[in-house]
Protein backbone atom coordinates (compact mmCIF):
# COMPACT_ATOMS: atom_id res chain seq x y z
CA UNK A 1 0.00 0.00 0.00
CA UNK A 2 1.03 3.64 -0.70
CA UNK A 3 0.58 6.01 2.35
CA UNK A 4 1.04 9.55 2.37
CA UNK A 5 1.87 11.27 5.89
CA UNK A 6 0.69 14.84 6.53
CA UNK A 7 3.27 16.20 8.58
CA UNK A 8 6.00 13.14 8.82
CA UNK A 9 8.48 14.48 10.50
CA UNK A 10 6.98 14.82 13.64
CA UNK A 11 7.84 12.28 16.87
CA UNK A 12 4.75 10.18 16.74
CA UNK A 13 3.62 10.46 12.74
CA UNK A 14 7.62 10.00 11.94
CA UNK A 15 7.95 6.76 14.38
CA UNK A 16 4.35 5.77 12.77
CA UNK A 17 5.95 6.35 9.60
CA UNK A 18 8.51 4.14 10.12
CA UNK A 19 6.72 1.05 11.64
CA UNK A 20 4.43 1.52 8.28
CA UNK A 21 7.38 1.53 6.41
CA UNK A 22 9.11 -1.72 8.55
CA UNK A 23 5.73 -3.63 7.51
CA UNK A 24 6.60 -3.72 3.82
CA UNK A 25 4.12 -0.31 2.66
CA UNK A 26 5.37 2.12 0.77
CA UNK A 27 5.75 5.70 2.53
CA UNK A 28 5.79 9.20 1.06
CA UNK A 29 5.31 12.52 2.90
CA UNK A 30 4.86 15.92 3.56
CA UNK A 31 6.41 18.70 6.16
CA UNK A 32 7.25 21.83 6.40
CA UNK A 33 10.15 20.96 8.75
CA UNK A 34 12.40 18.25 7.42
CA UNK A 35 15.65 18.32 9.46
CA UNK A 36 17.60 15.82 11.63
CA UNK A 37 17.54 13.91 13.16
CA UNK A 38 14.05 12.67 12.24
CA UNK A 39 14.44 13.46 9.14
CA UNK A 40 17.15 11.10 8.55
CA UNK A 41 16.28 8.04 10.27
CA UNK A 42 12.94 8.36 7.69
CA UNK A 43 15.15 8.77 4.68
CA UNK A 44 17.93 5.47 5.86
CA UNK A 45 14.36 3.81 5.80
CA UNK A 46 13.72 4.63 2.36
CA UNK A 47 10.94 7.18 2.60
CA UNK A 48 10.72 9.73 0.30
CA UNK A 49 10.27 12.89 2.10
CA UNK A 50 8.74 16.41 0.51
CA UNK A 51 9.24 19.87 1.39
CA UNK A 52 6.17 21.72 1.99
CA UNK A 53 2.49 21.50 1.44
CA UNK A 54 1.29 21.29 -1.78
CA UNK A 55 -2.04 20.03 -2.98
CA UNK A 56 -1.33 19.53 -6.62
CA UNK A 57 1.63 17.50 -5.78
CA UNK A 58 -0.58 15.42 -3.42
CA UNK A 59 -3.36 14.83 -6.60
CA UNK A 60 0.03 13.73 -8.79
CA UNK A 61 0.76 11.40 -6.57
CA UNK A 62 -2.34 9.32 -6.21
CA UNK A 63 -1.73 7.53 -2.60
CA UNK A 64 -3.99 4.93 -1.28
CA UNK A 65 -4.83 6.54 2.15
CA UNK A 66 -3.56 9.56 3.57
CA UNK A 67 -2.46 10.18 6.58
CA UNK A 68 -3.34 13.60 8.67
CA UNK A 69 -1.35 14.41 11.35
CA UNK A 70 -2.54 16.83 14.15
CA UNK A 71 -0.56 19.70 12.27
CA UNK A 72 -2.79 20.00 9.81
CA UNK A 73 -6.39 21.15 9.93
CA UNK A 74 -9.21 23.31 8.05
CA UNK A 75 -7.19 25.98 5.94
CA UNK A 76 -4.27 23.10 4.87
CA UNK A 77 -3.99 23.20 1.22
CA UNK A 78 -3.98 19.36 1.49
CA UNK A 79 -6.40 18.96 4.24
CA UNK A 80 -8.86 21.20 1.86
CA UNK A 81 -8.20 18.99 -1.20
CA UNK A 82 -8.76 16.08 0.67
CA UNK A 83 -12.17 17.44 1.75
CA UNK A 84 -12.58 18.60 -2.24
CA UNK A 85 -11.71 14.98 -3.67
CA UNK A 86 -12.86 11.06 -2.47
CA UNK A 87 -9.47 10.39 -1.79
CA UNK A 88 -9.06 7.91 1.86
CA UNK A 89 -7.61 9.51 4.44
CA UNK A 90 -7.38 8.99 8.32
CA UNK A 91 -5.69 10.19 11.65
CA UNK A 92 -2.76 8.96 13.16
CA UNK A 93 -4.34 7.01 15.59
CA UNK A 94 -6.71 4.95 13.08
CA UNK A 95 -4.07 4.20 10.91
CA UNK A 96 -2.40 2.82 13.89
CA UNK A 97 -5.38 0.86 14.83
CA UNK A 98 -6.53 -0.74 11.50
CA UNK A 99 -3.09 -1.42 10.13
CA UNK A 100 -0.99 -2.60 13.27
CA UNK A 101 -2.89 -2.93 16.54
CA UNK A 102 -5.41 -4.70 15.34
CA UNK A 103 -3.33 -7.56 15.18
CA UNK A 104 -1.53 -7.27 18.49
CA UNK A 105 -1.67 -7.58 22.44
CA UNK A 106 -1.78 -4.27 23.31
CA UNK A 107 -0.16 -2.64 26.63
CA UNK A 108 -1.46 1.27 26.12
CA UNK A 109 0.27 3.27 29.02
CA UNK A 110 -1.79 6.07 30.10
CA UNK A 111 -1.86 8.77 32.45
CA UNK A 112 -0.88 12.61 33.01
CA UNK A 113 2.74 12.07 33.52
CA UNK A 114 5.41 9.02 32.87
CA UNK A 115 4.08 7.49 30.26
CA UNK A 116 7.05 7.86 28.15
CA UNK A 117 9.38 6.48 30.44
CA UNK A 118 6.56 3.74 32.14
CA UNK A 119 6.11 2.39 27.83
CA UNK A 120 9.88 2.29 27.48
CA UNK A 121 10.16 0.41 30.91
CA UNK A 122 7.37 -2.18 29.53
CA UNK A 123 9.18 -2.20 26.73
CA UNK A 124 12.47 -2.87 27.97
CA UNK A 125 11.47 -5.59 30.32
CA UNK A 126 9.67 -7.61 27.57
CA UNK A 127 12.90 -7.78 25.57
CA UNK A 128 14.71 -8.57 28.31
CA UNK A 129 12.80 -11.51 28.55
CA UNK A 130 13.17 -12.89 25.25
CA UNK A 131 9.50 -11.59 24.00
CA UNK A 132 10.40 -9.63 20.93
CA UNK A 133 7.61 -6.75 21.37
CA UNK A 134 6.70 -4.13 19.48
CA UNK A 135 6.58 -0.25 20.58
CA UNK A 136 5.94 3.10 20.06
CA UNK A 137 7.80 5.04 22.50
CA UNK A 138 7.20 9.51 22.28
CA UNK A 139 10.93 10.31 22.96
CA UNK A 140 14.43 8.96 22.33
CA UNK A 141 14.73 5.69 24.72
CA UNK A 142 18.05 5.25 26.05
CA UNK A 143 17.91 1.32 26.29
CA UNK A 144 16.18 0.74 22.84
CA UNK A 145 17.19 0.43 19.44
CA UNK A 146 14.99 3.08 18.26
CA UNK A 147 11.30 4.83 19.27
CA UNK A 148 9.52 2.34 17.58
CA UNK A 149 9.88 -1.45 16.40
CA UNK A 150 6.61 -3.38 15.50
CA UNK A 151 7.38 -6.47 16.97
CA UNK A 152 6.06 -9.82 15.99
CA UNK A 153 2.47 -10.46 14.46
CA UNK A 154 0.11 -11.26 17.58
CA UNK A 155 2.65 -10.47 19.74
CA UNK A 156 2.76 -7.90 22.49
CA UNK A 157 2.93 -4.57 21.24
CA UNK A 158 3.80 -1.33 23.79
CA UNK A 159 2.26 1.79 23.01
CA UNK A 160 1.47 5.56 25.01
CA UNK A 161 -1.41 6.13 25.25
CA UNK A 162 -2.02 10.11 24.75
CA UNK A 163 -5.38 11.63 25.88
CA UNK A 164 -4.43 14.52 23.58
CA UNK A 165 -7.25 14.62 20.81
CA UNK A 166 -6.97 12.75 17.58
CA UNK A 167 -7.05 14.95 14.60
CA UNK A 168 -8.87 18.34 13.18
CA UNK A 169 -12.19 15.68 12.39
CA UNK A 170 -11.95 13.42 15.65
CA UNK A 171 -11.86 15.07 18.79
CA UNK A 172 -11.46 11.86 21.04
CA UNK A 173 -8.30 11.12 22.83
CA UNK A 174 -5.65 9.20 20.93
CA UNK A 175 -5.61 6.20 23.58
CA UNK A 176 -9.62 5.44 23.30
CA UNK A 177 -8.54 3.49 19.44
CA UNK A 178 -5.75 1.78 20.62
CA UNK A 179 -7.28 -1.70 21.52
CA UNK A 180 -5.82 -2.05 25.13
CA UNK A 181 -5.66 -5.76 26.72
CA UNK A 182 -4.01 -4.25 29.54
CA UNK A 183 -4.53 -0.23 30.28
CA UNK A 184 -2.42 1.06 32.61
CA UNK A 185 -3.18 4.66 34.22
CA UNK A 186 -0.68 6.57 36.53
CA UNK A 187 -1.92 9.60 37.55
CA UNK A 188 -4.66 11.71 36.22
CA UNK A 189 -4.42 15.52 36.15
CA UNK A 190 -6.15 18.89 34.96
CA UNK A 191 -3.57 18.97 31.47
CA UNK A 192 -4.00 20.39 28.07
CA UNK A 193 -5.95 23.71 28.70
CA UNK A 194 -6.49 23.71 24.89
CA UNK A 195 -8.93 21.15 25.01
CA UNK A 196 -9.73 20.37 28.23
CA UNK A 197 -12.24 22.27 30.25
CA UNK A 198 -11.93 21.08 33.78
CA UNK A 199 -10.11 17.99 35.33
CA UNK A 200 -13.90 16.26 35.26
CA UNK A 201 -13.59 16.79 31.53
CA UNK A 202 -9.79 14.97 31.80
CA UNK A 203 -11.91 12.29 34.02
CA UNK A 204 -14.41 12.02 31.06
CA UNK A 205 -11.90 11.22 28.77
CA UNK A 206 -10.16 8.44 31.04
CA UNK A 207 -13.46 7.28 31.59
CA UNK A 208 -13.78 6.31 28.02
CA UNK A 209 -10.53 4.60 27.98
CA UNK A 210 -11.93 2.41 30.83
CA UNK A 211 -14.80 1.23 28.70
CA UNK A 212 -12.63 0.02 25.68
CA UNK A 213 -10.95 -2.96 28.01
CA UNK A 214 -12.12 -6.22 27.49
CA UNK A 215 -13.09 -9.00 29.63
CA UNK A 216 -10.01 -11.24 29.74
CA UNK A 217 -7.63 -7.90 29.75
CA UNK A 218 -6.74 -5.87 32.77
CA UNK A 219 -6.58 -2.07 34.65
CA UNK A 220 -3.64 -1.54 36.20
CA UNK A 221 -4.09 1.87 38.34
CA UNK A 222 -1.78 3.91 40.20
CA UNK A 223 -3.10 3.13 43.64
CA UNK A 224 -1.92 6.47 45.40
CA UNK A 225 -3.74 8.59 42.66
CA UNK A 226 -7.24 9.29 44.57
CA UNK A 227 -8.67 10.57 41.36
CA UNK A 228 -7.52 7.20 39.63
CA UNK A 229 -8.62 4.81 43.05
CA UNK A 230 -11.98 6.93 42.25
CA UNK A 231 -12.52 6.53 38.88
CA UNK A 232 -11.61 2.35 38.31
CA UNK A 233 -14.04 1.70 41.15
CA UNK A 234 -16.49 2.26 38.54
CA UNK A 235 -15.03 -1.06 36.93
CA UNK A 236 -16.73 -4.29 36.56
CA UNK A 237 -16.35 -5.72 33.37
CA UNK A 238 -12.13 -6.89 34.32
CA UNK A 239 -9.77 -7.05 37.07
CA UNK A 240 -8.75 -3.47 38.09
CA UNK A 241 -4.85 -4.14 39.16
CA UNK A 242 -3.54 -1.57 41.88
CA UNK A 243 -0.11 -0.41 42.17
CA UNK A 244 1.64 1.81 44.65
CA UNK A 245 3.02 1.98 47.88
CA UNK A 246 0.15 1.79 50.11
CA UNK A 247 0.17 -1.98 51.50
CA UNK A 248 -3.27 -2.51 50.29
CA UNK A 249 -2.22 -2.49 46.66
CA UNK A 250 -1.52 -5.25 45.23
CA UNK A 251 1.83 -4.49 43.30
CA UNK A 252 4.00 -2.58 46.09
CA UNK A 253 7.14 -0.66 45.97
CA UNK A 254 8.92 -0.56 49.14
CA UNK A 255 11.75 0.51 50.96
CA UNK A 256 12.55 3.22 48.73
CA UNK A 257 16.12 5.24 49.13
CA UNK A 258 17.80 7.89 47.34
CA UNK A 259 21.05 9.30 47.28
CA UNK A 260 23.67 11.28 44.54
CA UNK A 261 23.94 8.32 42.59
CA UNK A 262 20.42 7.16 42.32
CA UNK A 263 17.72 5.04 44.01
CA UNK A 264 16.39 1.81 44.63
CA UNK A 265 13.53 0.21 46.70
CA UNK A 266 11.80 -3.16 46.43
CA UNK A 267 8.45 -4.27 44.15
CA UNK A 268 6.23 -6.75 46.25
CA UNK A 269 3.19 -8.75 44.44
CA UNK A 270 0.87 -10.22 46.62
CA UNK A 271 3.31 -9.64 50.19
CA UNK A 272 6.13 -11.70 47.86
CA UNK A 273 9.18 -10.21 46.83
CA UNK A 274 9.23 -10.02 43.28
CA UNK A 275 12.52 -8.13 43.21
CA UNK A 276 14.76 -5.52 44.56
CA UNK A 277 15.76 -2.68 42.40
CA UNK A 278 19.00 -0.66 42.32
CA UNK A 279 19.08 2.06 39.53
CA UNK A 280 20.65 6.20 38.62
CA UNK A 281 16.88 6.76 38.33
CA UNK A 282 15.49 9.87 40.67
CA UNK A 283 12.37 9.61 42.49
CA UNK A 284 9.72 7.62 44.28
CA UNK A 285 8.23 8.49 41.08
CA UNK A 286 9.63 6.53 39.11
CA UNK A 287 10.12 3.86 41.26
CA UNK A 288 5.85 3.55 41.08
CA UNK A 289 6.11 4.03 36.93
CA UNK A 290 8.95 0.84 37.11
CA UNK A 291 5.81 -1.15 39.09
CA UNK A 292 3.49 -0.21 36.80
CA UNK A 293 6.01 -1.01 33.75
CA UNK A 294 6.65 -4.25 35.89
CA UNK A 295 2.96 -5.14 36.41
CA UNK A 296 1.56 -4.51 32.96
CA UNK A 297 4.47 -6.41 31.33
CA UNK A 298 4.25 -9.18 33.27
CA UNK A 299 0.58 -9.55 32.97
CA UNK A 300 1.25 -9.58 29.21
CA UNK A 301 3.51 -12.13 29.49
CA UNK A 302 1.80 -14.36 31.94
CA UNK A 303 -1.79 -12.81 33.10
CA UNK A 304 -1.78 -16.05 35.99
CA UNK A 305 1.48 -14.85 37.37
CA UNK A 306 2.84 -11.60 36.02
CA UNK A 307 6.30 -12.86 38.60
CA UNK A 308 7.36 -14.94 35.84
CA UNK A 309 8.57 -11.93 34.25
CA UNK A 310 12.26 -11.06 35.27
CA UNK A 311 13.04 -7.67 36.61
CA UNK A 312 16.64 -7.68 36.42
CA UNK A 313 16.83 -5.46 32.99
CA UNK A 314 15.47 -2.04 35.49
CA UNK A 315 19.02 -2.31 37.54
CA UNK A 316 20.66 -1.10 34.23
CA UNK A 317 17.87 1.07 32.87
CA UNK A 318 19.35 4.24 31.56
CA UNK A 319 15.77 6.08 31.03
CA UNK A 320 14.85 8.47 28.13
CA UNK A 321 16.65 11.58 26.61
CA UNK A 322 15.09 14.54 28.54
CA UNK A 323 13.58 12.96 31.31
CA UNK A 324 15.70 13.87 34.43
CA UNK A 325 18.82 13.40 32.16
CA UNK A 326 21.69 14.35 33.47
CA UNK A 327 24.08 16.75 31.29
CA UNK A 328 26.80 18.00 33.77
CA UNK A 329 27.98 15.36 36.67
CA UNK A 330 30.85 17.20 38.50
CA UNK A 331 31.01 17.37 42.61
CA UNK A 332 30.50 21.15 42.44
CA UNK A 333 27.95 21.47 39.01
CA UNK A 334 25.25 19.55 38.60
CA UNK A 335 22.92 20.39 35.09
CA UNK A 336 19.89 18.04 34.65
CA UNK A 337 17.64 18.19 31.78
CA UNK A 338 13.90 17.48 32.05
CA UNK A 339 10.64 17.56 29.65
CA UNK A 340 9.09 18.66 32.71
CA UNK A 341 5.90 20.69 31.84
CA UNK A 342 3.59 20.51 34.36
CA UNK A 343 3.53 21.68 38.05
CA UNK A 344 3.32 18.39 39.51
CA UNK A 345 6.34 17.22 37.40
CA UNK A 346 8.44 20.27 38.20
CA UNK A 347 7.70 19.67 41.93
CA UNK A 348 8.67 15.54 41.96
CA UNK A 349 11.72 16.38 39.88
CA UNK A 350 12.69 19.22 42.17
CA UNK A 351 12.08 17.20 45.68
CA UNK A 352 14.36 14.47 44.05
CA UNK A 353 16.95 16.52 43.39
CA UNK A 354 16.73 17.90 46.71
CA UNK A 355 17.30 14.67 48.13
CA UNK A 356 19.89 13.59 45.62
CA UNK A 357 22.12 16.76 46.33
CA UNK A 358 21.43 18.25 49.56
CA UNK A 359 24.81 20.10 49.90
CA UNK A 360 23.67 22.24 46.68
CA UNK A 361 22.25 25.11 45.93
CA UNK A 362 18.71 24.62 43.59
CA UNK A 363 18.44 26.54 40.25
CA UNK A 364 15.46 25.92 38.28
CA UNK A 365 15.12 27.29 34.86
CA UNK A 366 11.25 26.74 33.32
CA UNK A 367 10.51 27.93 29.66
CA UNK A 368 6.24 27.97 29.63
CA UNK A 369 6.15 26.21 26.60
CA UNK A 370 3.27 23.44 26.69
CA UNK A 371 -0.40 24.91 25.64
CA UNK A 372 -1.01 24.66 29.47
CA UNK A 373 1.75 25.67 31.01
CA UNK A 374 2.07 29.16 28.66
CA UNK A 375 -1.27 29.87 30.17
CA UNK A 376 -2.24 31.51 33.42
CA UNK A 377 -4.51 28.65 34.38
CA UNK A 378 -1.87 26.66 36.41
CA UNK A 379 -0.07 29.71 37.42
CA UNK A 380 -0.07 29.50 41.44
CA UNK A 381 0.83 25.70 40.89
CA UNK A 382 3.98 26.39 38.91
CA UNK A 383 5.15 28.97 41.75
CA UNK A 384 4.06 26.42 44.28
CA UNK A 385 6.14 23.99 42.74
CA UNK A 386 9.32 26.53 41.99
CA UNK A 387 9.45 27.79 44.93
CA UNK A 388 11.19 24.15 46.16
CA UNK A 389 14.18 25.67 44.30
CA UNK A 390 16.62 28.02 45.62
CA UNK A 391 16.58 30.56 42.57
CA UNK A 392 14.13 30.55 39.67
CA UNK A 393 14.53 31.69 36.09
CA UNK A 394 11.66 32.14 33.82
CA UNK A 395 11.49 32.17 29.92
CA UNK A 396 8.99 34.44 28.68
CA UNK A 397 5.59 32.33 27.79
CA UNK A 398 5.20 30.85 24.36
CA UNK A 399 2.86 32.47 22.23
CA UNK A 400 2.12 35.07 24.89
CA UNK A 401 1.02 38.05 22.19
CA UNK A 402 -1.40 35.50 20.76
CA UNK A 403 -2.72 34.67 24.59
CA UNK A 404 -3.10 37.96 25.40
CA UNK A 405 -4.38 38.13 29.16
CA UNK A 406 -4.61 34.81 29.13
CA UNK A 407 -1.06 34.45 28.97
CA UNK A 408 1.45 33.41 32.21
CA UNK A 409 2.41 36.00 33.46
CA UNK A 410 6.21 35.47 34.63
CA UNK A 411 6.45 38.97 36.30
CA UNK A 412 4.18 38.28 38.51
CA UNK A 413 4.99 34.98 39.52
CA UNK A 414 8.73 36.20 40.31
CA UNK A 415 7.45 39.25 42.33
CA UNK A 416 5.48 36.18 44.36
CA UNK A 417 8.26 33.98 44.55
CA UNK A 418 10.77 36.89 45.99
CA UNK A 419 8.51 37.61 48.68
CA UNK A 420 8.52 33.89 49.43
CA UNK A 421 12.61 34.44 49.95
CA UNK A 422 13.62 32.95 46.49
CA UNK A 423 15.66 34.59 44.24
CA UNK A 424 13.76 34.73 40.92
CA UNK A 425 14.61 36.26 37.52
CA UNK A 426 11.81 37.02 34.28
CA UNK A 427 13.45 37.28 31.43
CA UNK A 428 13.01 39.01 28.32
CA UNK A 429 13.98 35.98 26.39
CA UNK A 430 15.95 32.80 26.61
CA UNK A 431 19.50 34.69 25.52
CA UNK A 432 18.77 37.04 28.26
CA UNK A 433 17.90 34.75 30.52
CA UNK A 434 21.17 32.32 29.89
CA UNK A 435 23.24 35.53 30.60
CA UNK A 436 22.05 35.88 33.80
CA UNK A 437 22.34 32.60 34.71
CA UNK A 438 25.80 32.14 34.06
CA UNK A 439 26.81 35.18 35.64
CA UNK A 440 25.21 33.69 38.61
CA UNK A 441 26.59 30.16 38.50
CA UNK A 442 29.54 31.51 37.62
CA UNK A 443 30.48 34.12 40.51
CA UNK A 444 28.93 31.01 43.06
CA UNK A 445 31.58 29.01 44.77
CA UNK A 446 29.01 26.75 46.42
CA UNK A 447 28.16 23.46 44.80
CA UNK A 448 24.94 24.45 42.44
CA UNK A 449 22.39 22.06 40.75
CA UNK A 450 20.96 23.71 37.84
CA UNK A 451 18.09 21.90 35.89
CA UNK A 452 16.43 23.13 32.96
CA UNK A 453 12.18 22.31 32.92
CA UNK A 454 10.58 22.59 29.06
CA UNK A 455 8.86 20.41 26.30
CA UNK A 456 10.77 22.62 23.50
CA UNK A 457 14.07 23.32 22.78
CA UNK A 458 14.43 26.37 25.42
CA UNK A 459 15.84 28.59 22.59
CA UNK A 460 18.79 26.53 22.50
CA UNK A 461 20.53 27.60 25.22
CA UNK A 462 20.85 24.60 27.34
CA UNK A 463 23.51 22.79 25.20
CA UNK A 464 25.24 26.45 24.99
CA UNK A 465 25.02 26.65 28.95
CA UNK A 466 26.59 22.75 29.29
CA UNK A 467 29.08 24.05 27.12
CA UNK A 468 30.72 27.11 29.30
CA UNK A 469 31.69 24.13 31.31
CA UNK A 470 33.90 21.41 30.55
CA UNK A 471 32.98 18.25 31.55
CA UNK A 472 34.22 14.65 31.21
Amino acid sequence: MHIYFIGICGTAMGNAALLMRALGHEVVGSDTGVYPPMSDHLRQAGITLLEGWNAERLAKLKPDLVVVGNVASRGHPEVEWLLESSQSYVSLPELLRTHLLNTRRNVVIAGTHGKTTTSCLAAVLLRANQVEPGWLIGGVPRDLPDSSSPGKKEGIFVIEGDEYDTAFFDKRSKFIQYFPRILAINNIEFDHADIFRDLDDVIRTFAHGLRVVPRHGFIVANGDDITVTALVKQVTWCPVIRVGVGSDNDAVVANFQENDTGSSFDIYWKKKLWGRVKWSLPGLFNARNAAVAAVSAGLALNPQDPTVLKLDALNSFQGVMRRQQILINQPALKVVEDFGHHPTALALTLDSLRARYPQHTLLACLEPRSNTAARKVMQEAFRDALAKADAVYLAPAHRAEKLGTDSFDTTGVVAQLKALGRKAYASSSSDDLLLHLLADVKKDVRPRCVVFFSNGSFGGIIPRFTQEFPHS
